[in-house]
């Protein structure tokens, strides 16, 4: 009896210490790990923007007219001057023609009514009358023939004829911002970015600019702060920031991009992953235990952000902070070294 008691006993231990150890290896959970690094830290103000020619101009339709005519000329160059498109002159002509008639007709009284004057059988006030209306219409006919040059769509600048909208047949300038031609030089290009009024203080003159395109993922696209709007959109509560483009960018006109503008930066600041800072708490993995940590941070990146204190290089930190860590919690990292994060900038 004795003896069965005593393995039932060692077959209990056995089993509670194979079960302790199985939970301590397959049980707890996973917390993913890394390494500080030392690298750049880079505190930016972002934006979004799109970008243009620094030089270009649109060319919209003045008045509501038919386009009887387009240039095939997208993607050409272009002089000052040169018609780009024609809308229907037709009823302005015919006008025209109809104040040059009365015109006409009116500089002949003139002829006739100075004739009775020198003979006196006319007064000096019925020719000064009709000389005023002669003048009268000369302003007309002036003012007519201006609304029929408006008619011919033409370059506004040397250039290149960046893009065309519209077909002939179709009814110009139906809106506001109805665009038929923009010209302007392919070369330099800008981004014109948004910035939210609170970042604006901390943006200046020659700062640089990190690109982001989605056309270009894979591209280290960079650009300088050029101009700042001196007054900002009290609606959307942003500022217009013009970014220079170098002269090799990759980057289209009209391409959405996001900016990061980089307002301050420090070499060889320590580093852990954002998402790995829980405010100013981050859990270092000692054994297989989390330690909660506190930590002074620096420079905040959108990524990065920069340790000043309470962690070294050869600290392995939970990555990314998990709201159910706890100090003291059993974990199992990912490996006993951890993960090293790679600094900005590396390979």
């Amino acid at each position: 009896m004795r003896l069965r008691t005593l393995l039932i006993v060692v077959f209990l231990v056995a089993g509670a210490g194979a079960a302790y150890l199985a939970w301590d290896r397959f049980g707890a959970p996973t917390a993913p790990s890394v390494h500080p690094v030392r690298g750049t830290a880079a505190e930016v103000v972002y934006a979004t923007g799109t970008v243009e020619p620094e030089k270009w101009a649109k060319v919209i339709a003045l008045q509501r007219k038919r386009i009887v005519a387009l240039c095939d000329c997208e993607g050409k160059l272009v002089k000052k001057g040169d018609a780009l498109g024609q809308l229907d002159d037709a009823e302005a002509r015919n006008l025209l023609r109809e104040l040059e008639a009365r015109r006409a007709r009116l500089a002949g009284d003139v002829d006739r009514t100075r004739g009775l004057v020198s003979r006196a059988a006319a007064t000096q006030t019925a020719l000064d009358q009709l000389i005023t209306q002669v003048s009268e219409y000369d302003a007309r006919i002036a003012a007519q023939e201006d609304r029929i040059a408006d008619l011919v769509l033409r370059a506004p600048m040397d250039g290149v004829v960046l893009r065309k909208d519209g077909e002939v047949g179709e009814i110009a300038n139906i809106g506001a911002s109805d665009v038929i031609f923009w010209v302007g030089q392919p070369k330099p290009l800008r981004i014109v970015a948004d910035v939210n009024e609170e970042d604006i203080p901390r943006v200046r003159t020659g700062q640089a600019v990190l690109i982001r395109s989605e056309g270009f993922k894979d591209a280290p696209l960079s650009a300088k702060v050029g101009e700042i709007t001196p007054k900002g959109d009290p609606a959307t509560k942003t500022f217009r920031v013009y970014l220079t483009l170098p002269d090799d960018t990759p980057l289209k006109i009209g391409m959405s991009v996001e900016a990061n503008i980089v307002t301050r930066e420090k070499d060889n600041a320590l580093l852990l992953p954002a998402e790995a800072i829980n405010g100013d708490i981050v859990f270092r993995i000692i054994g297989d235990k989390l330690v909660r940590t506190r930590v002074k941070t620096g420079i905040r990146g959108s990524r990065m952000i920069e340790i000043v204190d309470g962690v070294s290089e050869q600290d392995v930190v939970a990555s990314p902070t998990e709201t159910s860590f706890r100090d003291g919690m059993r974990v199992r990292a990912h490996s006993e070294e951890g993960t090293r994060v790679r600094a900005p900038g590396a390979p």
